[in-house]
C-alpha cells in the first residue's frame, strides 16, 4: 500500500503527524543539498528510535572490499560508495538535565516543511517530556547554493510551563559509519581536532582513498531576539568535538542556537589548508547571520526555477510532483565540477553506492540540457571522456583487445565496482547510453565541435567493442550478442536482447557516420584521433559487416520484436490477473520465479522504441506498446517516464497521465515501498521528460530542428514549462484550447508545431 501522509502543496512538501513508521521516509524526502554536498532530513537532536544518520560530502567516496562467496575473474575488487560524512548538524538537548529525544517523549503539533520555492528545510512541535516540561521548538535548515560548502542551523526552543535551564550541546562527529558497510569497516581516520572559541573543526581522511575533509562549526544564541553570550565548555574525545552552553530560561522565553557548518575537501584544497578554509567559510557564515543566508538562498532558487520551473494547473497532487522531481535534481547535480556526476539516490541515502550509473546519459543529459546552460550537459559528457582510459582496461578485464571501450556499470573514478555478475558482466547496453548522451546533446546544442575533441575517441572505443562482443552464428546466418542482461533485470544471462542488439548495431553506425563528418570538416583532428586510436578504414569495414547483420528476434504470430530469443517460452500472464499481495514481485516472489515469469522490471524493447522513436512507425510503436506494456511490473524506477511518453506519442493520453502520476509521485507515495533507503533522483529526470517530451512532444531532430505535438490530460486546465534552447529561453503554455509560445533571446526562432511551421520572435507571444 502507498503512502499518503504527505500534504499536497503547490510548493512545499509537508507532513502533520509525527509517525515513528514514517521516520525514515521522511528523511530521505526531506533531504537537502546543493550538488557539492548533501544530508537526509535527520533531526538535530538526539533521536534514539531507527533512524538512517547521513550527510554526503560530492566525490568523496571508499572503496569497500567486494564481498562474494565465488570469485570470478573480471569481478571489481571494490564497490565504491559515497560515505556518510561527518556529521555537523547535531545538537544534544537538555531541559533541565533531562535530554530531548523525540523518540521517549510526547510529541504533538508535529510540523515539517522542506520549502521547494526557497530552499530551506523547517520543523516544529510540542514536546512534553517525561518530567513535565513542555516545550515548543522551531527549526529551519538550509544548504547554501551560493556558498557550496556551507549548511545553517537555526534552533529554538520555548518554554511553555517551567523555569530554569536549556543546554545546547552542539558537536560534529567524525565516528559515523554506512549502513551497508562490508565486514564493518571504519572509512574514516580522525587526524587533527582544534577548537577556539564557539568556533571547531575536525580533520579527517578517508583510509585507502586518502581524501581528506575539515568538517567545522560555529555557533551563537540568542534569548528572546536578543544576541546573548553564554560560556562555553569543550568536550573533546577520539572521534568528537562538542561544546556545551547552559542558558537560564524563565517561562515564556525563546532560546535559540545559529550553527554553521561547512565542509571543505582536498579536492579543492591543500591538505595543510583545510581547517583554515573550514574556519573562514563558518566565519563568513556567522558574520553574514542565518537571515542573511536564507535570503541568498531564496535568490538562489529564484534563478533556478527562471527556467527549470513546470506549472500545471487544476491538479495540485501532479504539480508538487514534478517540483519535487526538479528541485532534487537541482540539488543533487548543479553541473559546475566536470569531475562529479548524478548517483541514482543523490544526497537522499546510500544504496546503490552514491556511483555513477548509464542513467545519466539516458535520463538525466535531457533535463540539464532544456533547463541549464549547455556547459552543464557538456560537463557530464566530459566526466565519461576523461575516464576512457579506465574504460579500456575494464574491457581489457573482460579479454577485450584493441582499445575496446567498456563503461562501467557503476563507478567514481571509471574503474567498474560492480560486484553481481548478471549486472557487471552482461548488463553491456549502458555502453550505448555513453553515445546516446552525445547524439542528443549534438542534437539539441548544434555543438558538433565536441565530437573531433572529445565524443570520436569514446565512439571507436564503444564501436571496439560491439564489434568484439557479437559472433557470427552460422544458423541464424546473423551477428547474435550472447549471455547478456537488457534493461529489464529480471531475464539474466539472454541471447539477443533485442536492445542491447540494436543498441550495438547504432552505435557502430553513428560512429562511422561521425568518423566521414570529421575527416571531411575536421581533417587535422581526424588524423590526430586515428593515429592516436591506430584506427583504420578496414577496420571500420568490419564493424559495418556485424551492424548490417545483426540479427533482431521477431514473432511473426505477434508481428512484435521479442525482448529476447526465449521470451514466448515464457506463460504470458497479464500484470492486472497478478493478486495485489504478490506485488511488488522483487519483494514477494524468489529470483528463480522472477527470473522465469514474463513479467518486466521496466521497459527494455520499448527503451529502444523511446530512444529511437523516430525509426519507428506509429503503428509500430502501438503494437509493442500494447505487447509489452500489459506485462510490466514498473518494479524500476525507470520505468514510468518511458511509458509516459510513448503513451502520450501513440495518443494514450489516460495510461501517459497514469504514468505521469506513478513517475511524478513514485517518492512521495512511495509506490516501490523503498523511499526510506533515499529518493530515485536520476528517474526525476524522466518525470520532466514526460511532460516536455511526452505532453508537449518535443523533440529535437538530428539536424537541431526543434518541434512540438502538445496535448494535455484531460485532468489539467493548463501546464506550462520553459526551454532553454540554444541561449534562448523558450516558454510553451498549453491549455484544453490553445497552445501558446513566447520567445526571449536575440534571435527569432522556427519549430514545428503539429507539422506546421511557425517562426516565434523575442517577446511577443504566438498562439496556435
Amino acid at each position: 500500500m502507498n503512502k499518503n501522509y504527505i500534504v499536497p502543496n503547490e510548493w512545499s512538501i509537508i507532513e502533520e503527524v509525527f509517525d515513528t513508521k514514517n521516520i525514515k521516509a521522511s528523511e530521505s524526502l526531506f533531504s537537502i543539498g546543493n550538488g557539492s554536498m548533501g544530508q537526509r532530513a535527520n533531526f538535530e537532536e538526539d533521536y534514539s528510535g531507527e533512524t538512517l544518520q547521513g550527510s554526503y560530502i560530492g566525490g568523496v567516496y571508499y572503496p569497500d572490499k567486494t564481498r562474494v562467496g565465488w570469485w570470478k575473474n573480471g569481478y571489481p575488487e571494490y564497490f565504491a560508495k559515497v560515505l556518510n560524512a561527518p556529521n555537523w548538524i547535531g545538537i544534544h538537548i537538555q531541559i533541565n538535565n533531562t535530554n530531548l529525544d523525540l523518540n521517549l517523549c510526547e510529541v504533538s503539533n508535529f510540523r515539517r516543511e522542506l520549502n521547494m520555492k526557497e530552499g530551506w528545510l523547517s520543523r516544529s512541535f510540542k514536546a512534553t517530556l517525561k518530567t513535565g516540561e513542555e516545550i515548543l521548538v522551531n527549526a529551519k535548515r538550509l544548504i547554501s547554493i551560493e556558498l557550496n560548502e556551507l549548511g545553517a542551523i537555526e534552533y529554538s526552543i520555548t518554554a511553555v510551563n517551567f523555569s530554569g535551564e536549556i543546554t545546547f550541546s552542539p558537536y560534529i562527529d567524525t565516528g559515523i559509519v554506512n549502513e551497508d558497510s562490508n565486514y564493518d569497516e571504519s572509512f574514516w581516520k580522525t587526524l587533527q581536532i582544534v577548537e577556539e572559541k564557539n568556533k571547531g573543526s575536525i580533520l579527517a581522511k578517508t583510509l585507502k582513498t586518502e581524501f581528506h575533509v575539515a568538517t567545522a562549526m560555529n555557533v551563537s544564541f540568542t534569548l528572546n531576539n536578543l544576541k546573548l553570550e553564554v560560556p562555553q565548555k569543550t568536550l573533546i574525545e577520539e572521534k568528537s568535538l562538542t561544546y556545551s552552553y547552559k542558558i537560564k530560561v524563565s517561562e515564556g522565553d525563546v532560546a535559540t542556537i545559529y550553527k554553521y557548518g561547512s565542509y571543505v575537501s582536498s579536492l579543492n584544497y591543500k591538505n595543510n589548508e583545510l581547517i583554515e578554509a573550514s574556519f573562514q567559510n563558518v566565519q563568513t557564515a556567522s558574520e553574514l547571520r542565518f537571515e542573511d543566508l536564507l535570503n541568498l538562498q531564496k535568490q538562489s532558487w529564484s534563478s533556478i526555477w527562471r527556467t527549470a520551473d513546470i506549472v500545471i494547473e487544476g491538479d495540485v497532487k501532479a504539480q508538487q510532483g514534478i517540483r519535487f522531481n526538479i528541485f532534487q535534481l537541482n540539488q543533487t547535480y548543479m553541473g559546475t565540477d566536470a569531475r562529479l556526476n548524478i548517483g541514482p539516490k543523490g544526497f537522499t541515502g546510500e544504496k546503490y553506492g552514491g556511483s555513477t550509473y548509464w542513467d545519466t546519459e539516458a535520463y538525466c543529459i535531457p533535463f540539464y540540457m532544456g533547463t541549464k546552460d549547455a556547459q552543464v550537459a557538456k560537463n557530464l559528457l566530459l566526466y565519461r571522456y576523461n575516464q576512457l582510459d579506465k574504460a579500456i582496461e575494464n574491457a581489457q578485464k573482460l579479454g577485450f583487445t584493441n582499445g575496446a571501450a567498456l563503461y562501467p556499470m557503476v563507478t567514481m573514478n571509471g574503474e567498474e565496482c560492480h560486484n553481481e555478475w548478471e549486472i557487471t558482466f552482461e548488463e553491456i547496453h549502458r555502453n550505448g547510453a555513453m553515445l546516446y548522451g552525445i547524439y542528443n546533446y549534438i542534437n539539441y546544442t548544434q555543438d558538433f565541435e565536441y565530437v573531433p575533441k572529445y565524443g570520436l575517441e569514446v565512439m571507436i572505443g564503444v564501436a571496439r567493442f560491439w564489434h568484439q562482443r557479437a559472433n557470427f552464428s552460422i544458423d541464424k546466418n546473423k551477428y547474435v550478442i550472447l549471455g547478456v542482461t537488457g534493461p529489464n533485470e529480471y531475464e539474466n544471462n539472454i541471447n539477443n536482447n533485442f536492445y542491447t542488439n540494436y543498441l550495438a548495431k547504432w552505435c557502430i553506425e553513428y560512429t562511422v557516420e561521425n568518423l566521414n563528418k570529421v575527416k571531411h570538416n575536421y581533417p587535422e583532428d581526424f588524423k590526430r584521433v586515428t593515429k592516436k586510436t591506430n584506427l583504420t578504414e578496414e577496420e571500420t569495414y568490419k564493424w559495418l559487416k556485424v551492424s548490417e547483420n545483426m540479427y533482431f528476434p521477431f514473432s511473426e504470430k505477434h508481428n512484435v520484436y521479442l525482448q529476447q530469443d526465449g521470451f514466448l517460452d515464457k506463460e504470458l500472464i497479464p500484470v492486472v490477473e497478478l493478486p495485489k499481495s504478490e506485488r511488488p514481485i522483487n519483494q514477494k516472489w524468489s529470483w528463480d520465479r522472477i527470473l522465469r515469469s514474463c513479467y518486466i522490471k521496466q521497459a527494455d524493447v520499448l527503451q529502444g522504441l523511446f530512444f529511437f522513436e523516430d525509426k519507428f512507425t506509429k503503428q509500430e510503436l502501438e503494437r509493442h506498446f500494447d505487447f509489452y506494456e500489459p506485462l510490466t511490473v514498473h518494479e524500476s524506477s525507470l520505468s514510468p517516464c518511458v511509458h509516459s511518453i510513448l503513451a502520450a506519442s501513440i495518443d494514450r493520453m489516460p495510461k501517459a497521465y497514469e504514468q505521469y502520476v506513478r513517475t511524478a509521485r513514485l517518492d512521495l507515495d512511495d509506490y516501490n515501498h523503498e523511499v526510506d533507503e533515499g529518493c530515485h533522483i536520476t528517474s526525476m529526470a524522466g518525470t520532466w521528460m514526460s511532460i516536455v517530451q511526452g505532453f508537449g512532444g518535443m523533440r529535437v531532430s538530428e539536424d537541431g530542428k526543434l518541434s512540438f505535438n502538445p496535448q494535455i490530460p484531460k485532468q489539467w486546465k493548463s501546464y506550462s514549462f520553459t526551454i532553454n534552447f540554444r541561449n534562448q529561453i523558450l516558454k510553451i503554455k498549453v491549455n484544453q484550447a490553445k497552445t501558446i509560445f513566447e520567445l526571449e533571446g536575440a534571435n527569432e526562432l522556427e519549430i514545428r508545431v503539429n507539422n506546421k511551421i511557425i517562426i516565434v520572435t523575442p517577446n511577443n507571444l504566438v498562439t496556435v
